[in-house]
């Protein structure tokens, strides 16, 4: 168990009946659990020379920007559709209960600059995999993905292509 596991908080029955929803507000609200997150999610890439966090629309946001700053990077968001100024870069991409897209602006990342993924929770992976689709568009060297939860029986790290590592902080 890490140090901020316990302020993890376990939902039921949300968004929808049967789902056990991993809420990390608590984890956030509290100033030092929240670092000892950041540096875990730091730590394995410290040596890798990231240029770039890319977060994953929204609450990869949250840990996106801090894990840049520790990581001495820039950061990108990763959108949902018409929240960035044109010109854009997009993926569409399949979800359990429809479609969606992320985009990213073009020309934010330069060709061949080293980027990690990172978001909170990893379930069946359609997002992240939509997400690694779109930085490789974009023509970056992928580092990787961090994401702080991966919920192992959904098999989203299954949809995870390549070599480039895909970590986890939490399993459940």
């Amino acid at each position: 168990m890490t140090a901020f596991e316990p302020l993890i908080r376990e939902v039921p029955d949300f968004p929808r009946p049967g789902v056990l929803f991993r809420d990390v507000s608590p984890m956030l609200a509290d100033a030092a659990a929240l670092r000892r997150c950041i540096e875990a999610l730091a730590a394995p890439w410290r040596a890798d020379g990231v240029q770039a966090v890319c977060g994953i629309e929204s609450r990869g946001f949250i840990f996106g920007a801090a894990l840049a700053r520790e990581l001495d990077a820039g950061f990108v968001p990763l959108r949902k559709p018409g929240k960035l100024p044109p010109p854009v870069l997009g993926v569409d991409y399949q979800l359990e209960y429809g479609s969606d897209r992320l985009e990213a602006g073009a020309g934010t990342l330069r060709a061949g600059e080293r980027a990690l993924l990172v978001d909170d929770v990893l379930a069946t992976g359609g997002t992240l995999a939509a997400a690694q689709a779109l930085v490789e568009q974009l023509g970056v060297t992928l580092l990787g993905a961090a994401v702080v939860i991966e919920l192992d029986a959904l098999g989203g790290r299954s949809r995870w292509r390549g070599d480039a590592p895909l970590r986890a902080l939490l399993h459940y």
